[in-house]
This record gives structure tokens, C-alpha cells and sequence, in this order.
């Protein structure tokens, strides 16, 4: 009798999809959270693959900073239009306006924390019971506590003590009404396997990612984008690199790698050699040890 195995992209692909299919079958509002990094805009692939030939069922959800990249959100909007669906979007300088959050002053102020309110408002508003998200248990340890369905209290609230065991591949995604959960597909994925996925299927991804020529300033380990929103310090200087950037946020925050990669095949060539997490220059993660849990904890993504 002969066997038929599947190499390893193939076995993550259909984990993937299998977990798709089971939110579709087990929420009832559920969104992608899409912020038009390469994680998110995976999902989003894996999620046109797993329902083809229907169009994806799920909406995007978008928390926008207001502080993004322009190529992030006009790649957004190129890709909403051509896959036909749903936008959502949460605004955080509307929640500035309203007084619902309090935004940060000082040269190193970041957005980033301020979504969570915004998020947890918009799961409120559209009544969302389930957020797809792109997360990876290799970027963070504490995204590598995080379970495939991950629970939340009607608080939006996180607790990585008390979560749900999941045994082989049963799923359990039952909460009371004002609960949520968040799901998280690519878990077991890599940074290494993202790149060959999207190398092997030859997905579009914001030209941030390869190498190009940027104005940019020495900031915290890293090169930190000139934009309208970062102020200068006397003694730091805006020069000119090649660079690209690994992980997509704020441009406040976002810090950029020198490389000479400017195609897929050399950017998984370069992935490769890399002893450093993908979020080692994320700004917001080096606030304290347990940045990124923390925020987690109160209900960011």
C-alpha cells in the first residue's frame, strides 16, 4: 500500500486551513485582524485557499494608529479590492478624540498600546466573537503561550494561566455572551517557513519588506524610519541606507535591518542566517521583559 506524505509547508498549510474552517464552523462574527504585515496577509491567503471557490467569509479588521506606513495601508486597500471583502476599520485618533485613551508624549511616544482600547471597542461594536490573528509562537514568549483558540473575558482580558487544554486537534470555542477569542492559525509557523510559503506561492507583499533606499535615523539598536512623527534629538542625524524591514508596525516604532536583499530568494537566504528575533527591533518590546505579555494581558492582539 503506498503512503502519501506531505513535506513540511504542506503540513502547516493544511493545520492552517483546518483551524480556519473550524472558526467558520464554530463562531459566528469572526474577522481577520489585518494590519498588512506579511503574517496577516498570509492568513488572509490561507483563508482564500481554505473556502475557494467561494470568496473569504471573513471580514478585515484594520486597527489604524493613524501612524502607519503609507505603503502598508495603500497595500491594504489594493488587496481588499481585488480579494472583494469587508473592510472594518478601528481609528485610534478617534479614540484620542472621544477621550478614550490618552496619548503619549516624549521622543520615544508610540500608538501602540492605545489600540488595545480601540480593538476591544470595535469587537464591541460589530460584535465579533472571534479575531483571526497572524501571530507566531516563535516572535515573542509570550505569543508562544498562546493557544490555537485562545480565550477572552468579557473584559478583553488574557489570562495565560487558566487556558483551555487542546488535545489532537479538538477545539473548544465556547463562551458566554461579551466573551471573544482570538485565533491564531500560523502558530507553529516560523519566520523561515513564511518566507518559503510566500517564496512557494508567490504572494504579494508591501515592497517594505525588501531592501530599498530609505532616510533613517540611528534610534534604539536600530534604524527607525523618517517620517512627519519622529522627533530628532540634537545629536541625531538623518542619513540614507539600504535597508527593509523584518516585522511591520508604527513607522514611529518600526525599525528597519541594513541588507542588500531586494527578492524573495535572497531574503530567505538572509532569514536564515539570522540569530536575532524578527521583533529585536520593535521599539515597544523593549520596554520592559515583559512588554508584549503585559499588553497582551489587557487585550492587544
Amino acid at each position: 500500500m503506498n503512503k502519501y506524505y506531505l513535506n513540511y509547508l504542506d503540513e502547516l498549510e493544511s493545520e492552517a486551513i483546518f483551524i480556519l474552517r473550524e472558526v467558520w464552523a464554530q463562531f459566528q462574527n469572526p474577522v481577520i485582524m489585518f494590519s498588512g504585515g506579511k503574517d496577516s496577509i498570509l492568513v488572509t491567503h490561507l483563508a482564500k485557499k481554505a473556502f475557494y471557490p467561494a470568496k473569504i467569509p471573513f471580514s478585515l479588521l484594520h486597527v489604524d494608529t493613524g501612524h502607519n506606513f503609507p505603503e502598508t495601508i495603500q497595500f491594504r486597500d489594493d488587496l481588499v479590492k481585488k480579494l472583494g471583502v469587508n473592510l472594518l476599520v478601528g481609528s485610534v485618533q478617534e479614540s484620542i478624540d472621544k477621550g478614550r485613551v490618552l496619548e503619549e508624549k516624549g521622543k520615544n511616544a508610540t500608538r501602540n498600546a492605545l489600540q488595545i482600547t480601540t480593538l476591544l471597542d470595535a469587537i464591541e461594536e460589530h460584535k465579533i466573537d472571534c479575531a483571526i490573528g497572524g501571530g507566531r509562537r516563535d516572535e515573542e514568549k509570550a505569543r508562544a503561550k498562546e493557544r490555537f483558540f485562545s480565550h477572552r473575558d468579557d473584559f478583553g482580558q488574557w489570562d495565560p494561566k487558566n487556558q483551555r487544554p487542546e488535545l489532537w486537534n479538538l477545539l473548544n470555542g465556547k463562551h458566554f455572551e461579551g466573551e471573544h477569542f482570538r485565533a491564531f492559525p500560523i502558530s507553529n509557523w516560523t519566520e523561515m517557513d513564511v518566507w518559503n510559503y510566500i517564496l512557494r506561492e508567490n504572494i504579494s507583499i508591501p515592497s517594505l519588506y525588501i531592501a530599498h533606499e530609505r532616510e533613517v535615523v540611528w534610534r534604539n539598536d536600530s534604524w527607525i524610519p523618517n517620517s512627519e512623527f519622529l522627533k530628532l534629538e540634537d545629536h541625531e542625524e538623518i542619513v540614507n541606507k539600504k535597508i527593509r524591514f523584518r516585522t511591520l508596525g508604527d513607522i514611529t516604532i518600526t525599525g528597519g535591518i541594513e541588507s542588500e536583499a531586494d527578492t524573495l530568494e535572497k531574503i530567505v537566504q538572509e532569514v536564515s542566517t539570522m540569530r536575532q528575533t524578527e521583533r529585536g527591533n520593535r521599539t515597544d518590546d523593549k520596554r520592559s521583559e515583559t512588554a508584549m505579555e503585559d499588553r497582551k494581558k489587557e487585550g492587544y492582539f
